[in-house]
């Protein structure tokens, strides 16, 4: 718990730490939980009667009913079922119509109505004609309700009323309203595009009759009639490829004759060919000859063999043999001249021949080629116009299949989008208010209100009332945390400042001792021999502090002098009254004596009159009535008690009783109400400051924390007095225990 550190320069602190721990938070909810149970309470009484009044004079009853909402696409009357439609596509058509619904001028074509105008909510809003519209259309744009379901395919229509039977009514009327308006609308829209489709269709079969007569005027200016993309093609076609056919033909032809001519013609001055030969040999002449030959020849042989070479008979027939062949010799040289030049003369002729032809198919194949090409050009223009008017005529199909399926989606009944389901019912049981709201609402805002109340008092309470205030605000070293003595039973009649003494088992006395440790293991005190105790403001309970703290190290077997250095307003001499009151108290509190201090009962002699020179050490310096506990009184109030705090007497003073006593406590007077603790604080070897939990606020501390570093005093903590056992905090617990712990000691000592 203790904080080892000295603060004893100006210098720059660490932010504090606001955030609430949920330890926090517990015991704040703690301390005032009697407080929130009660709001808690209340709360569930406030909206009970809440709701039994509002129930018994002012109910309110909503009445309902949906409206289909069909995909907004158009749906093709001459196909079976339709595209599927995205689902967000649906839910925002769904929204826009329920929009519509919600709009100022559907509310007051609704309010037009007869039957809404014969109701007594509508009557109930005057009798002035615009204002009472104007009352009409503001309070159905607060109770009437039209909203598009996210997951469904309905828009739910409502309206909330005193009167179950105009709920209904009301509800009825608007969505007979709405589907009358939305199918009226859709219908007009049909019509237009109707009319619309009609003006487009006589133009585009205008357009057509304008293509049928160019195609006729194609055909009359080419003079064909067959300008069709056919199968089969046309005769000018057929006749040029049959030429280009021919042509080709003829032209291979005369080739091979030009061919066969240098053949003929040289065959005609060489020698005879195979083929002439076989020629010759089929001559008739020839054959006649060649058989004659060869009957000679045979008659010859059989002469030679009866008459022998010389006879006549066989010369005469040698000879006719001669003779015959010389006449078959002569027949096959005429006539393989003869057959050669025929052929060649053949040749020339059918060449000639040849050639004429391939003239005339020349001419005939230009004349064809100039009618394929007025065909081809017709053609062109006839397909450009043939185009265009089928062009037209799909164009005139398509508007008037479009035609076509408006006039059916003008009689469709799904055409406005919007399906009826069913008639909006008196409801059965009230809306508003409802039970099972008010009674938890009102309970939850009760107990809500009661942790705000709660956290808001301790929010707005500012006194530094718990050892964490002290480390979230302060930032300097808590020493000590002293009880609030109204919470302990053992300090009832006691002097605050005799507490250590007159009830040793007590927690508060227990306390002062862990301060005393806690000072004896700071860095800071285990160096100091000179204590300066003092508070922000009077009645801080710095004067009991410092006697109490005093009175723990005289347990220690330590001799310690106290001076009460507060010239102001002096309590030593009321807690310890000169040599009369050996270690008893007077029984007066600090309260009473800081507030009204006794004069008549202060020594002549103090610290006052030390400091000025009047008296020495031995005059001022008085015994307690404890061993080893000495008193400086403050003396007489001087007319420059600063000036003689800071003085060199008084560091002499110090210095000199260093020898004499272990520790030297100064009560010093307050920081923030005179400077003489100021130039106190900078001979001493340092502070404590004392602050009251029930008075000190965290801006008085931490102004006395600065006050006293603006001299460069040093600060070796604080104290935290009279701090009271919270629910949830500090001591709460520790009450209980100490007690225990204590209760064979106290037996004992007994």
């Amino acid at each position: 718990m203790v904080v080892n550190r000295t603060s004893g320069s100006i210098g720059p602190r660490p932010a504090a730490v606001t955030s609430l721990t949920p330890k926090d938070i517990f015991g704040i909810l703690r301390r005032h939980i009697l407080m929130i149970v009660s709001l808690t309470i209340l709360g569930l009484i406030v909206s009970g009667v809440g709701w039994y009044f509002l129930l018994r004079y002012y109910p309110k009853y909503t009445a309902q009913t949906l409206i289909k909402v069909l995909p907004p696409v158009e749906k093709d009357p001459t196909t079976i079922g339709g595209a599927q439609v995205a689902k967000d596509i649906q839910y925002g058509s769904r929204l826009s119509m329920a929009a519509i619904i919600k709009q100022q001028s559907t509310l007051e074509n609704l309010l037009k109505r007869d039957k809404v105008r014969e109701t007594k909510w509508f009557r109930s809003f005057g009798e002035i004609k615009d204002k009472r519209i104007t009352k009409a259309v503001r309070d159905l744009k607060k109770h009437f309700g039209a909203y598009a379901q996210r997951d469904g395919d309905y828009i739910v229509v409502s309206m909330t009323c005193g009167d179950k039977e105009e709920a209904a009514l009301i509800v009825n009327e608007m969505v007979t309203l709405f589907l009358a308006s939305q199918g009226r609308t859709k219908k007009e829209d049909i019509a237009a595009r109707l009319a619309g489709l009609e003006e487009q269709r006589v133009r585009v079969q205008r357009d057509v009759d304008s293509a049928e007569r160019a195609l006729d005027d194609v055909r009359k200016r080419w003079k064909i009639t067959d300008l069709e993309q056919r199968y089969f093609q046309n005769t000018i076609t057929l006749r040029l490829n049959d030429l280009e056919l021919q042509e080709n033909e003829l032209t291979l032809a005369i080739s091979q004759i030009q061919a066969s001519i240098g053949t003929l013609e040289r065959q005609a001055t060489g020698p005879v060919k195979e083929q002439v030969e076989n020629l010759i040999e089929s001559d008739p002449t020839v054959v006649m000859l060649t058989r004659q030959v060869v009957s000679l020849e045979a008659s010859l042989a059989g002469r030679l063999t009866k008459f022998g070479e010389n006879h006549r008979v066989v010369r005469e027939i040698q000879e006719q043999i001669n003779e015959t062949r010389d006449r078959r010799v002569s027949r096959r040289a005429e006539i393989a001249e003869q057959t050669r030049q025929a052929n060649f003369k053949n040749a020339q002729d059918q060449l000639i021949v040849l050639l004429n032809r391939l003239e005339q198919l020349k001419k005939m194949r230009q004349e064809a080629t100039a009618q394929k090409r007025d065909l081809d050009l017709a053609r062109v223009q006839y397909g450009q116009r043939v185009d265009i008017r089928d062009e037209r005529k799909q164009m005139l199909d398509s508007v008037k299949g479009q035609i076509e399926k408006l006039k059916i989606m003008y009689d469709d009944p799904e055409t406005p989008k919007v399906k009826f389901v069913g008639m909006a019912p008196a409801p059965l049981e009230v809306s508003s208010p409802r039970w099972q709201i008010y009674f938890p609402g009102g309970t939850a805002l009760g107990f809500m209100f009661g942790i705000g109340l709660a956290f808001l008092i301790e929010m707005l309470n500012d006194l530094v009332r718990t050892p964490r205030d002290v480390g979230r605000f302060l930032h300097i070293p808590l020493l000590g945390v002293i009880p609030d003595a109204a919470e302990d039973h053992h300090v009832h009649g006691i002097d605050l400042s005799l507490i250590v003494r007159q009830a040793p088992y007590s927690i508060i006395s227990e306390s002062y001792r862990r301060f005393r440790t806690n000072l004896k293991l700071s860095s800071s005190g285990q160096s100091v021999k000179s204590l300066l105790v003092s508070s922000g403001a009077p009645r801080d309970g710095k004067t009991s502090v410092a006697v109490n703290l005093a009175t723990t190290f005289i347990a220690e077997n330590k001799k310690v002098l106290l001076i009460d250095a507060n010239f102001w307003r002096p309590g030593l001499h009321s807690i310890f009254p000169g040599q009369q009151a050996q270690g008893e108290g007077s029984g007066f509190s600090e309260e009473s004596q800081e507030d009204v201090p006794d004069a008549s009962k202060q020594s002549e002699f103090g610290l006052s009159t030390l400091l000025t020179g009047l008296c020495g050490y031995q005059e001022v310096i008085r015994s307690s009535g404890i061993e080893g506990f000495d008193i400086i009184d403050s003396g007489p109030l001087p007319a420059n008690p600063a000036e003689l705090l800071g003085s060199e007497q008084m560091k002499q003073l110090l210095k000199h009783q260093r020898a004499c006593y272990d520790y030297i406590i100064v009560d010093g007077p307050p920081v923030l109400l005179v400077s003489d603790v100021k130039t106190l604080a900078r001979v001493v070897d340092g502070t404590v400051l004392v602050f009251n939990a029930g008075a000190t606020r965290r801006g008085a501390a931490l102004r006395t924390i600065r006050e006293l570093r603006e001299v460069n005093a040093t600060i070796v903590g604080c104290v935290l007095f009279a701090v009271k056992a919270m629910k949830g905090g500090y001591f709460h617990e520790q009450f209980k225990s100490y007690q225990e712990y204590q209760k064979p000691q106290l037996a004992h000592s007994v």
